[in-house]
């Protein structure tokens, strides 16, 4: 039985775990299919950082070695997170939704050619990012707006 003071089972959002599972496991496997030659286009030309990294993933998204390591460092806190708290999986999607907001701002900022696009990222990269920040602060905020009237129920 439920008391006022203490939220159900029910009402909990553990839709949050999901979603930071699945944004998790995305960026992980984006990760590491920015190794493989053939899914990844250009692979020849692959570098470690900078604009002059001519990779594309799936012939779009401009990448870089450093690129897919933070992909794959992303997906493994995500995923961490996901399993850790339903306050850990809103906060690492809402953090990492803020993330992506600054890496659109950066992208469009410093441009495609720039000695200063050091990840590097291209228009399509850009508006991904777009994208992704719009989608997880959503997820983030909904969900942690959610833990907070869980714990707090108006009377």
């Amino acid at each position: 039985m439920t008391t006022r003071n203490q939220p159900s089972v029910q009402a909990l959002p553990t839709w949050l775990r999901t979603a930071a599972m699945v944004v998790g496991a995305t960026f992980l496997l984006v990760g590491v299919l920015g190794f493989i030659p053939g899914i990844t286009t250009s692979y020849d030309d692959l570098s470690f950082a900078g604009h002059s990294s001519d990779a594309k993933l799936l012939g779009i998204f401009e990448v870089s070695v450093l690129h897919n390591v933070v992909h794959l460092l992303f997906g493994v806190v995500g995923l961490l997170a996901a399993r850790t708290s339903l306050t850990a999986a809103a906060q690492f999607l809402l953090i990492g939704g803020v993330v992506y907001a600054v890496l659109w701002v950066y992208g469009i900022a410093v441009g495609d050619e720039s000695s200063a696009n050091f990840v590097p990222l291209n228009t399509a990269d850009n508006w991904l990012h777009f994208v992704l920040a719009v989608a997880m602060i959503a997820l983030g905020a909904i969900g942690l707006k959610a833990l907070r009237d869980d714990r707090h129920p108006v009377a």
